[in-house]
């Protein structure tokens, strides 16, 4: 089943490229399908053998990944009607939007590293022609940006698989070198030299795709100048991808005593960007441009948490990359539907949303709030278990997280403010159903992972935490 989910969306996007009439109806059927299928392929559980496998660390991702891929295209129904594309640009939007869902499946899903890095690398190249579609000279800018620095950043990632392999090498057969579940079987005899600098080159290269500073710059230009469901998927999907790749690396040095601890180096990059992010949320005046700092400060979080280690620390990470996959894109869809009904997406042309569109700026400010880590959404659950396992592993290390954490949500909460409960500024047309349906379903959804997280979610999270050190 595994090779089915990524195929399906692949040969959505041929079908997208070849019969363009119908796209935005096909683009929400094959999204539907894709996540009929990772909930069937979810409930029958781990296991698998061969290049693609759901496993208990990326099973949650997966689940996550086809519900963002489901709301980001059927907000997209009516927001690239909105941006007036051309009848090629609309047909190439489509087309790669599925063909990005097939990249990041496939990365979710790869057990061999190779596979996982050819794959971020793909989905990363369709995420730098969508972000450049309006051919705008900051979009094109954006686009170069988005690509250069990350192609920098996955060339880095390479070597350090390179150097996982070249760790095990005498240990293993030569078709088991990339495999993440031989690697991981086979740590404890690999050189532990090799091991450490190649999680160092795989912390900085994936590093650079999840965003975590100090290249991070492409992030903020690519969530501003790209049509809005591209935002969506790049903070929901391909930055918990990146991420994975980071963590797999993590989880094979901690089979090996004599590598380097992981923990030290992703606590560093977490609390780099958080602090980073929390100035800088202070000084955007671009609403979308402030999501993308947003994205910076979560994945900087979720680094802190993955770096803590342990059973807590692993799981408030886990936690936090679904919880802030299904706020952000909500948050998107309603800066998105917001800039285009006012003709800007500067922050002072927004005011008042929760007066004039009550549905949208409502829903606006919930997604808000809880990226801010207020109830009742998730992020309030994994920020205070970041909080308690560092109190009680490393208590220092609250000097830098509480006052970083703090200043990032009031930052947050002055623009949750500003957007919503100004004096309206937005005209009285309606917000649509196609915003506020994914709007809506993907608040419920987080406020479901905070209150009462389902038995069978809370048993996925677990194992994924059990898988690293």
């Amino acid at each position: 089943m595994a090779p089915l989910l990524v195929l399906l969306p692949a040969g959505a996007a041929l079908l997208l490229a070849a019969w363009p009439a119908r796209a935005p109806a096909l683009n929400i059927l094959a999204s539907a399908l894709t996540l009929l299928l990772a909930a069937a392929l979810a409930w029958q559980g781990p296991g698998g053998e061969g290049w693609l496998r759901l496993d208990a660390l990326n099973a949650p991702l997966v689940l996550v990944a086809a519900v963002v891929g489901l709301s980001t295209a059927v907000f997209s129904a009516g927001d690239v009607g909105e941006e007036g594309f051309a009848p090629a640009q609309s047909r190439l939007y489509h087309a790669a939007f599925q063909g990005f869902c097939a990249a990041n499946l496939l990365a979710l899903l790869s057990d061999n590293l190779g596979l996982m890095w050819v794959a971020i690398e793909a989905a990363t190249l369709l995420c730098v022609l969508m972000v450049g579609l309006r051919r705008t000279p900051a979009a094109t800018e954006a686009a170069w940006k988005f690509f250069i620095l990350c192609g920098i950043g996955i060339a880095l990632a390479l070597l350090g698989i390179i150097l996982l392999a070249m760790a095990a090498q005498g240990h293993l057969p030569q078709h088991d070198l990339l495999s993440f579940a031989a690697l991981r079987a086979a740590a404890g005899r690999a050189d532990a030299g090799l091991l450490s600098l190649a999680f160092v080159f795989l912390l900085v290269g994936f590093g650079t795709k999840a965003g975590l500073a100090p290249l991070h710059s492409w992030l903020p230009d690519a969530h501003a100048e790209g049509p809005t469901a591209i935002a969506a998927v790049l903070s929901g999907l391909l930055l918990n991808a990146a991420m994975l790749g980071i963590l797999r690396g993590a989880a094979i040095l901690g089979g090996n005593a004599a590598a380097l601890p992981t923990g030290p180096f992703l606590v560093a990059a977490g609390l780099l960007s958080l602090g980073l992010a929390a100035l800088s949320l202070w000084r955007r005046r671009d609403a979308k441009r402030f999501l993308g700092w947003s994205s910076i400060e979560h994945m900087g979080l979720a680094a802190f948490a993955f770096g803590l280690g342990g059973p807590a620390g692993a799981l408030a990470g886990m936690l936090h990359l679904c919880g802030h996959a299904l706020l952000k894109p909500a948050a998107f869809f309603a800066i998105g539907r917001a800039a285009q009904l006012r003709g800007s997406q500067a922050m002072a042309d927004l005011s008042g949303l929760a007066r004039s569109h009550p549905a949208l700026g409502w829903g606006l400010a919930l997604a808000l709030a809880g990226l801010a880590g207020l109830p009742p959404f998730a992020l309030l659950a994994s920020e205070f278990l970041m909080a308690a396992t560092a109190g009680r592993e490393a208590p220092w290390l609250l000097a830098a997280f509480l006052p970083g954490l703090f200043l990032a949500a009031l930052a947050v909460l002055a623009a949750l403010g500003r957007l919503c409960f100004g004096a309206p500024s937005l005209p009285a047309r309606p917000a649509g159903a196609a915003a506020l349906g994914p709007l809506w379903a993907q608040l419920a959804l987080a406020a479901v992972l905070g209150l009462a997280l389902p038995a069978p979610l809370a048993a996925l999270l677990r194992d994924a935490a059990a898988v690293l050190p």
